[in-house]
């Protein structure tokens, strides 16, 4: 959501800002329905004041025997016109709404110009991307050799885009999602949560989920969602709160299940888990400080890094263009991990995580403030969000990269306590 105040006092500005996104001077169409509204409202104002005031008048020449007809008919006039411009006024501020909750935030100036992915700026590649002396398989084919990846089964049980995951493979889903929520709430300081999956459109409107992206989420019979990520309903735990300083930052984890409708992905990566309908995440939130934002982007990254760094998986972290940077976020740092089995066993980097900081743009929507010592005022908290991991795409990359000729999978020492074992197969 965006400040009107600053749309009406600097519209170039805004349309310097909102044309990095793709939008051609928006400011024109927001400044003219505002202008219309607010003239109505005065307008509104004004017969108000009229009608008690001559209400008034009408009291006080009944109460001395006189004709009061003509006040009369003037109220009754007033009264006749008033709901008409209630009504008007209340259609051009949902006209308003609709247009500003349509449009995405605005950029950090740190974010690079750019189109698409291949405008995207590499920052670090970290690890060393493994070498084998055979043609790697991906994760499929080893899952099929290991008997732990069912997508036949699950296609009859639910349509494409579902796998079952049995046996070893199964609680490596388990151990990874143990190991990332150790490691967030023991070493990083996260709360953990166990949200519903479950939440009201209020609610995905308030992260930016709704309306912009309805097509790619699915929606119960009784009007509820199936969250896309654990971000909604942990972020809308500071809807319509005022928090004291001294409570942020507040950081937040919780493993969920995420469903997606994949609605505007037709024909991409339908082979494997690699794009599901529905897949497991270990998510971050933290809300914070205005102030302290950006470092919390750093730090936030930071972490989710640490994860595959424990995991040993070569990775690289990419800082998105204007073109690939997502609804709600001002800024993100992806992070791709190294998947050798992908592209015929030429083998190429995927996303794993995705870190933005979105600013103020949630808390506008969701009205989630803070109050600082001494202050009477409030401003908007700042919100970010993290993957920290995809546990899908983890065990993809764990199984790619563990992968030995005999097709046995060995595992990472950090997860040989929570697996009892250190190989697969």
């Amino acid at each position: 959501m965006h400040d009107l105040k600053f749309i009406r006092d600097q519209p170039e500005e805004f349309d310097r800002l909102m044309a990095r996104r793709g939008y051609k001077n928006p400011s024109s169409h927001i400044l003219f329905i505002d202008k219309k509204r607010r003239k109505l409202q005065t307008e509104l104002q004004t017969l108000q004041a009229r009608r008690n005031e001559a209400s008034k008048q009408i009291g006080n020449i009944k109460s001395s025997e006189g004709n009061a007809d003509e006040l009369l008919n003037e109220v009754a006039s007033i009264k006749q016109e008033m709901p008409k411009l209630e009504l008007e006024v209340q259609r051009l501020a949902k006209e308003m709404n609709e247009f500003l909750i349509s449009m995405p935030n605005i950029l950090h100036e740190d974010v690079p110009e750019g189109i698409n992915e291949e405008d995207n700026i590499t920052l670090r590649q970290v690890g060393t991307i493994p070498s084998f002396n055979f043609t790697p398989l991906d994760h499929v084919a080893l899952g099929e050799i290991n008997k732990g990846l069912d997508f036949e089964a699950a296609a009859e049980l639910s349509g494409s885009r579902f796998v079952v995951l049995k046996g070893q493979m199964a609680r490596l889903e388990r151990a990874l999602a143990s190991f990332m929520l150790d490691m967030h709430t023991q070493d990083f300081g996260y709360t953990e949560f166990l949200p519903p999956a479950l939440v009201n459109t209020k609610t995905m409107t308030g992260t930016g989920q709704l309306p912009k992206f309805e097509d790619d989420l699915f929606k119960t019979t009784d009007g509820r969602w199936l969250i896309p990520t654990a971000e909604v309903p942990l972020t809308n735990l500071v809807a319509n709160r005022i928090l004291d300083i001294g409570e942020l930052p507040l950081r937040m984890t919780a493993y969920t299940s995420c469903f997606r409708s994949e609605a505007g992905s037709a024909g991409r990566d339908t082979r494997g888990m690699i794009r599901q309908h529905q897949f497991s995440k270990v998510e971050l939130v933290s809300i914070t400080d205005p102030d302290e934002s950006e470092l919390e982007l750093d730090r936030m990254t930071s972490v989710a890094e640490s994860v595959l760094k424990k995991l040993e998986l070569p990775y690289r972290i990419m800082k998105l263009c204007a073109g690939d940077t997502g609804f709600s976020a001002q800024q993100t740092n992806d992070i791709e991990v190294w998947l050798p089995g992908q592209d015929e066993g030429e083998g190429r980097y995927r996303e794993i995580s995705s870190c933005s900081n979105c600013g103020s743009f949630q808390a506008r929507r969701m009205n989630a403030r803070l109050r600082r010592t001494g202050n009477k005022e409030t401003e908007f908290v700042h919100t970010l969000n993290g993957s920290a991991l995809a546990v899908g795409r983890c065990i993809v990359a764990i199984i790619e990269n563990g992968q030995q000729a005999d097709g046995s999978i060995l595992l990472p020492e950090a997860l040989h306590s929570y697996m009892g074992i250190e190989k697969i197969g």
